[in-house]
């Protein structure tokens, strides 16, 4: 049984849910095999080539891919695809898009966000946003599902020692092209993988007043997140947002400012390991969740937490 991985990159680097979702492959048994697709992305390849568990690298290095356009991915792992009995994928805005146009090509169902690996044809996925846990089990040839990261121990990044073949297959639909990006910079850790995450909510009433939040994490080393409401008024861009049509973050420590506790921002940060919950109204939903809820007028308590920082 060999079970292929399709890496997440930016054809530089090997980002950190490749690791959770070679995780997940190990624990279905079999070969781990991890494809990486891209333009001029050779480090990257080498990158997964060192990962613990990685017995083979397969690199698709071609202008057809350096984007990872939905349509020409889509078509390269159902051709590759054929030869494995699993096809895994992070549960990121990149795997979602591309693996279910793979699994329709291959005619098998696709399983959405799994948590937990049961056997090798039984999986777990939350539904009814994380209010219940699904037991899925597929009778399909070949396996295909995204992996929700956050539910995975990362794999050792150094030990493997993987041999690197190169494909020569090129697809390009022809039915999409890039067209630009605007790429928010900061120095900050990347929501996604950070330790510390201080999101705002709808409390926050405006978008500078994110900067309180912004000097917090600046001395915690945190990211800053947000809730969905906080981005539909505007506040802050949607990359930041939270929850269940959001980021799924997992972090030691996630602390919530004027955020009433929707059941879709729950969603994306319960499995966090300790909740703190700042929000004046002491009958809010987060409070349900959280380890320590502090009843405050956030205007007041940030200020202070910074300053005792």
């Amino acid at each position: 049984m060999s079970i292929l991985v399709i890496a997440e990159h930016d054809n530089a680097a090997l980002k950190g849910a490749t690791l959770n979702t070679v995780t997940a492959a190990a624990k279905i048994g079999g070969d781990v095999v991890v494809l990486v697709a891209g333009s001029n992305c050779g480090a990257v390849a080498e990158a997964a080539a060192k990962v613990a568990g990685v017995s083979k690298v397969l690199l698709a290095d071609n202008a057809a891919y350096e984007y990872q356009l939905a349509e020409n991915m889509g078509e390269l792992v159902a051709e590759i695809g054929t030869g494995y009995s699993h096809i895994l994928a992070s549960a990121t805005t990149t795997g979602k898009d591309f693996l279910p146009r793979s699994a329709a090509l291959l005619d098998v169902n696709m399983i959405s966000e799994v948590i937990g690996v049961e056997s090798a044809d039984t999986f777990t996925r939350p539904i009814y946003a994380g209010n219940a846990i699904a037991t899925v089990k597929s009778s399909d040839s070949i396996k295909v599902m995204t992996v929700r990261a956050t539910a995975f121990d990362a794999a050792a990044a150094e030990g493997g020692s993987a041999a690197v073949e190169a494909l020569d297959v090129v697809k390009d639909a022809g039915l999409s092209a890039f067209a630009g990006e605007e790429l928010a910079k900061s120095d900050r850790p990347e929501l996604a993988g950070a330790k510390i995450v201080i999101s705002g909510g709808r409390g926050m009433q405006n978008g500078d007043n994110f900067e309180m939040l912004y000097k917090v994490a600046d001395k915690i080393g945190a990211a800053v997140g947000a809730s969905r409401a906080a981005v539909d008024a505007g506040f802050v861009p949607n990359d930041m947002q939270v929850g269940q049509t959001g980021k799924i973050v997992a972090p030691d420590l996630y602390v919530a400012v004027g955020i009433s506790g929707a059941i879709q921002h729950l969603a994306g940060m319960k499995d966090s390991k300790v909740i703190v919950a700042i929000n004046k109204d002491e009958e809010a939903p987060i409070f349900q969740v959280a380890d320590y809820g502090l009843v405050a007028d956030l205007f007041d308590a940030v200020p202070e937490l910074e300053n005792a920082l």
